[in-house]
């Protein structure tokens, strides 16, 4: 390795070796290792609380009553079912525990939920061990669940689709 000594200090150009950061020298000045992972988890703490909120709001305010929330623009215009029309009253179903009236109100949404579910996991536990997460899904993944909620939603605006309607 070029620029590092057998005392494994780095070198300038001229030999001289380069002294280490104090923290890495004293072993008295280790960083606790608990506040780290406090502050690793952090940010996936701030996103769970920031989605449970927002579950919390939709649990306690109806979307299934008019008024309380806007209404799909894309539905209002076109008369189409977007592949989020029902996404609300699907959220709502699962804070109440209604699994099938959550697919029945929009599936996609409750494989979205779940899906999140498991990435935050994942995230968690590579945050609390100090590893980055890197999340690299192969293009044709990509383009497949881009087919499938094409698919869904033109199938849930065909006469035949009506058991889609949320």
């Amino acid at each position: 390795m070029r620029g590092v000594n057998a005392d494994s200090r780095r070198v300038t150009g001229r030999g001289t070796p380069i002294p280490r950061p104090r923290a890495t020298q004293d072993h008295a000045a280790v960083p606790d290792r608990a506040g780290g992972a406090l502050r690793r988890l952090a940010v996936p703490a701030a996103v769970l609380a920031a989605v449970a909120g927002a579950f919390a709001y939709v649990g306690t305010v109806d979307p299934n009553e008019p008024g309380h929330y806007p209404a799909c623009p894309l539905l209002r215009h076109t008369g189409l079912y977007c592949p989020g029309c029902g996404g609300l009253r699907s959220a709502h179903a699962v804070v109440h525990g209604d699994v099938l009236a959550a697919l029945r109100d929009n599936a996609p949404a409750v494989a979205g939920y779940l899906a999140f579910a498991v990435l935050w996991t994942v995230w968690v536990i590579h945050a609390a061990r100090g590893r980055p997460l890197r999340i690299d899904p192969h293009p044709v993944l990509l383009w497949s669940l881009g087919a499938a909620l094409l698919a869904f939603t033109v199938v849930r605006n065909l006469p035949f689709g009506g058991w889609l309607h949320p």
